[in-house]
C-alpha cells in the first residue's frame, strides 16, 4: 500500500465517521435523524445499517463506552481551546487578571451547546473500532454479532 493510498483511507474514514455513517460500508447512515439537535431523535440510531445491514448494537450496552469517547473528545476540545486563548490573549495567571474566566464561560457554553454533536461522533467512532471497513461487502456474508440476546435487546 503507498502513502498516498494510506493518507486517503484515513481521510475517508475520517469523513465516514464525522458524517455518522456505518463503518462497514460507509455509505448507510447511523442514526435516524440527519439533525443531532432534534431532542426526541437525535440519539436514535437504526437497528441496521439501511445500506449493508450492519448491526449497530454489537452487543447489550455496548455504547455504554462511548461515556470515556465523549469525555476524552471534551477533555481534546477544552485542553485546544485554552491553548488558543493563551496563544491568541496571552492569559497570565495574576490576581488583577479576571480574563480567564471569559475562556471558562466561553467553553462552558460552547461544550454544552456541541455535546449533542460530540455524543453523535463518539457512537460513530466507537462502532467503527470494533467494525472493520469492508470494501467488498457486497460480496462477503455479514457475521452474525455473537454476544447479542434478542430477548435482551434494548432491556436497559
Amino acid at each position: 500500500m503507498s502513502r498516498t493510498s494510506g493518507l486517503s483511507n484515513s481521510l475517508h474514514y475520517l469523513k465516514s465517521t464525522l458524517q455518522n455513517k456505518c463503518p462497514r460500508c460507509r455509505e448507510g447512515n447511523l442514526f435516524v435523524s440527519q439533525q443531532p439537535y432534534r431532542l426526541k431523535d437525535g440519539l436514535k440510531m437504526h437497528e441496521h445499517c439501511p445500506v449493508c445491514g450492519q448491526p449497530t448494537e454489537i452487543e447489550v450496552g455496548f455504547y455504554y463506552g462511548t461515556g470515556y469517547v465523549s469525555y476524552a473528545l471534551s477533555i481534546a476540545y477544552i485542553v485546544s481551546t485554552f491553548v488558543a486563548w493563551k496563544v491568541l490573549i496571552g492569559v497570565t495567571f495574576a490576581i488583577d487578571d479576571n480574563r480567564i474566566f471569559y475562556w471558562m464561560g466561553t467553553v462552558v457554553v460552547t461544550l454544552f451547546a456541541l455535546q449533542p454533536m460530540l455524543m453523535r461522533f463518539s457512537r460513530s467512532l466507537w462502532l467503527s473500532w470494533f467494525v472493520r471497513y469492508d470494501p467488498n461487502w457486497r460480496e462477503h456474508e455479514l457475521k452474525k454479532p455473537e454476544r447479542v440476546i434478542e430477548e435482551h435487546k434494548n432491556n436497559w
